[in-house]
């Protein structure tokens, strides 16, 4: 059997692929297709969560969901993390519209529980993770740093196998929540070209993809699998006027309609390349290569400056009077007068008029009104390269103490950049000098594995050989920060007179904020499965690793399966778990805007051990630990498949961002003394702290039956998951909104029913998704939260086989366009469209309603 392998290319090459093998959580697959053929009783066999031979999922003692390459094209969405989130229920993502770094890297929650506690593998490897880290995450991903899962395309998969249940004693760091393994197609010959395009209902969001897949023979004893996608995204708006701008047009004065953007960013030259290889060096050892080069520009929206109010470029007394800088020097040569703000139009202000006019005066006081008489709203963005590079050789010992055993040496590098860009804004300080754009730097998150596996099978007299792996682990991680352009970051002439420094809503990175920060540790581990008996299995993991910062920690597993009848089955595990924290999370240091309790503010992250945040509760981070156990069942006869586990899932010392702590005039000395800048700017501060615990527990249900039907072939998939998250215990700098948004932003109730149906020209498939209720939040204020109604959403799409190779498809996500839940709040003065928004952004169905598409592929 060839081995699932892949090989990195930079720019000049390789790309992705095109599969039969279909089936969604099924030990049968639904119904393939290639070239109109229908195929049943495809076995899904699954290589992750265990060491010995990969088995089907109807055999494993823990839950695994097996998604083919066919099936993740059912989807008129590229981005991976919607493909998964079509056929994962356990899996959520939120679309998270003025989120900073969180919209250039969407997290993703499998289990209730952020993305950077899933672990997540390309053929069976470890992935890096991304170098953003999501400070604004939505309550849930607050801090969190997982991989970049959108660079992967799904024309390259062979299938996406999700093991749902703790396996750091089996992978180590960040399985607490499960582990996510993409496999990469290994055909040697054949291949497939295909073109999508689709908008959304309102007519924005257009998205046109190019992608294509080949495989070619790599000698007469491998295959090189070659991948591509290439790909653009238009923007959307679900955003209304926001009064204050609604006001100022009224006066004359310019203002965009809407100032403020509620939606998708855009996301241009999306071009990942993807390349797997593998060739037998002889009967018994295979080298193996994979990896990818991938890059995209981003721009998403940002918050509406008011140009009355915004601190340190318009007022810095909340509209009371406007900020004027005197451009010769506060007490030399002119003095400025004074404007009083009566919410008047400026224009028609005496004082206003002095400065605005082609004087003496006037040329030496300044306000930004005369640059930007109606405000400004910046846009956030960045370009997002992601590249990886893996290598091994695996076989058969033919000698020695491990004769008849198998061995896999392996090494990886992965990096992740982000390069930070902010438009349409300014740096207050340098007064009328300041340039709009500004790069304000760069994350770097670079990781280095190597791996050596071995394992045999050995007879005790038991039903069959009992498996024993080791193996041993070396990982080094590196997150490394470079300043941005010295715009950016430069202390203007203006600053002495209270206008801020620094790109304005994202400052850059100085000099000093600059650094290299690296963490290495290593790991060894033991694997063993016993087959009693015929019908009872059991397996049994321990995992030591040893991190050169906080220390040691040791972790096991335990599982079990039992096969009560011939259709039925039973299973549990046992184990503990842990995620270790993340160079980025204990050493990053940043300044952004947000809304707190409804107002614009600027608020720096610092490092948990500096001064500032050890004076305010901050410690150094520790690994968070993880207690969890499944027990479950699998009934499988006669083309019906079902299964149903019960998790739970305890989680001590969660790591994530403390609550935004308001500033007072001590705390600002203290910052001060520490050579913070811009600290008068500042009105709160966090950190990331091991800051509480928590109990995860649900419900998983997968249903699956085929048959032939109305002249066809036809499959019904049913998956369904209840998830409940309580916070056990949190610490005085965690508020209680931010424990209400963990427990209660998820909906606790998420389902698919799929119909899939084939004939011999024509194939499709209906989906219903339903979405129970979930917490409404806007603008992270709790004053802004509700109680969002459950949805239903339809999904459907039908393929017609014009010839063998040619195939054209059309379909919709959302068909009904069901909206999200609108915002709906009153009280403490709101208004509900206060900040230009139409729904409530935590919708786990997205805002942007209807998509349709259509689709064309030629296979060969």
């Amino acid at each position: 059997m060839k081995h699932n392998i892949s090989k990195l290319q930079r720019a000049i090459s390789f790309a992705l692929a095109s599969s039969a093998t279909i089936g969604m959580y099924s030990t049968n697959a639904m119904a393939a297709e290639d070239g109109g053929e229908k195929a049943k009783d495809i076995e899904k066999i699954a290589v992750v969560g265990s060491r010995a031979a990969p088995r089907s999922v109807g055999d494993s003692p823990v839950p695994i969901d097996i998604i083919g390459g066919e099936e993740l094209s059912k989807t008129g969405n590229n981005d991976m993390l919607e493909m998964l989130k079509g056929s994962v229920p356990s899996l959520n993502v939120h679309q998270n519209p003025i989120s900073d770094a969180a919209s250039l890297i969407r997290p993703a929650n499998l289990r209730g529980l952020p993305s950077d506690s899933t672990l997540v593998l390309l053929n069976g490897k470890r992935r890096h993770r991304a170098s953003v880290i999501a400070f604004l995450g939505g309550g849930i991903n607050d801090g969190a740093q997982g991989p970049d899962i959108s660079v992967i395309p799904g024309i390259a998969m062979k299938q996406v196998e999700v093991l749902r249940d703790g396996a750091a004693a089996q992978y180590g760091s960040d399985a607490i929540a499960g582990v996510i393994n993409f496999v990469l197609k290994d055909n040697s010959e054949g291949g497939s070209f295909s073109v999508k395009h689709g908008e959304y209902y309102e007519g924005d969001g257009a998205q046109t993809t190019y992608e294509g897949n080949v495989g070619l023979p790599f000698t007469d004893q491998g295959f090189a699998n070659l991948s591509f996608q290439y790909k653009n995204s238009d923007a959307t708006s679900r955003s209304v006027q926001r009064p204050d701008a609604a006001k100022f047009a009224s006066q004359g004065v310019p203002v965009a309609d809407p100032a403020q953007i509620w939606g998708a960013p855009e996301i241009k030259d999306d071009v990942t390349l993807f390349g797997n290889v593998g060739l037998d060096l002889d009967n018994d050892t295979q080298f193996y290569m994979f990896g990818n080069y991938s890059e995209r520009d981003v721009k998403g929206g940002f918050y509406y400056r008011n140009p009355q109010t915004r601190p340190g470029v318009y007022s810095n007394d909340d509209g009371a009077t406007l900020l004027v800088g005197d451009l010769d020097g506060v007490g030399t040569g002119i003095t400025c007068p004074v404007v009083n703000l009566d919410g008047g139009p400026l224009a028609d202000n005496p004082a206003y008029q002095l400065i605005a006019a082609d004087t003496e005066l006037g040329r030496n006081c300044f306000a930004f009104n005369e640059m930007l008489p109606g405000g400004f709203t910046p846009q956030f963005g960045g370009n997002i390269t992601d590249t990886s590079l893996t290598m091994g050789v695996k076989g058969e010992f033919k000698s020695g103490f491990f004769a008849g055993g198998y061995y896999d040496l392996s090494g990886s590098v992965g990096r992740n950049e982000a390069r930070f860009l902010i438009y349409n804004t300014l740096n207050a300080s340098m007064g009328p000098d300041t340039p709009r754009d500004f790069s304000p730097g760069k994350y770097i998150q670079l990781e280095k594995n190597f791996n050596f596996d071995v394992s045999k099978g050995y007879d005790f007299d038991l039903a069959y050989d009992v498996n024993v792996a080791g193996g041993l682990e070396w990982h080094e991680e590196t997150f490394e920060v470079l300043s941005g352009d010295e715009s950016s970051f430069k202390v203007g002439d203006l600053y002495t007179q209270g206008f801020s420094i620094g790109s304005n809503g994202f400052p850059g990175f100085k000099p000093s904020d600059a650094g290299e920060y690296t963490r290495r540790n290593y790991a060894a581990y033991l694997d063993i499965e016993t087959p009693f008996t015929e019908e009872f299995l059991m397996g049994w993991a321990l995992r030591f690793e040893d991190y050169d910062t906080f220390g040691s920690t040791t972790n096991y597993k335990v599982t079990a399966q039992f096969q009560a009848t011939d259709t039925l089955a039973l299973r549990g595990s046992v184990s503990t778990g842990f995620r270790a924290p993340t160079v980025g999370q204990a050493n990053v240091s940043n300044v952004q805007t947000n809304l707190s309790s409804g107002v614009l503010v600027d608020s720096a992250l610092l490092p948990p051990t500096n001064p500032i945040s050890v004076q305010l509760g901050g410690k150094e981070l520790q690994p968070e630990e993880s207690q969890s156990y499944t027990m479950g069942a699998v009934y499988q006869n006669d083309g019906f498949f079902f299964t149903v586990d019960y998790y739970n899932i305890q989680v001590e010392d969660r790591i994530s961002q403390s609550d935004k702590i308001e500033l007072s005039p001590a705390d600002k000395a203290a910052l001060k003394a520490a050579g913070v800048p811009n600290v008068d700017g500042l009105a709160q501060v966090s950190f990331f702290t091991n800051d509480f615990d928590t109990t995860t527990q649900g419900v998983d249900v997968v249903a699956n039956y085929s048959m032939d039907m109305l002249g066809g072939y036809g499959t019904f998939a049913l998956a369904y998951n209840w998830n409940d998250t309580k916070v056990d215990k949190f610490s005085a700098i965690t508020g209680e909104f931010k424990v209400k948004r963990l427990e209660e932003d998820l909906p606790n109730h998420r389902a698919t029913l799929t119909w899939s149906q084939q004939w011999d020209k024509v194939s499709g498939f209906i989906r219903a998704n339903y979405f129970g209720e979930y917490q409404g939040v806007h603008v992270d204020y709790d004053a802004t939260a509700k109680t969002a109604d459950a949805a239903v959403t339809l999904d459907a799409e039908i393929t017609y086989f014009l010839t063998d190779e040619i195939s054209l498809t059309a379909g919709a996500q959302n068909l009904f366009d069901q909206e999200a839940e609108k915002l709906d709040f009153a009280g403490d003065g709101l208004v509900n469209n206060q900040w230009g928004g139409k729904y409530y952004e935590t919708s786990p169905m997205g805002i942007n309603g209807g998509f349709y598409y259509v689709k064309a592929t030629y296979t060969f």
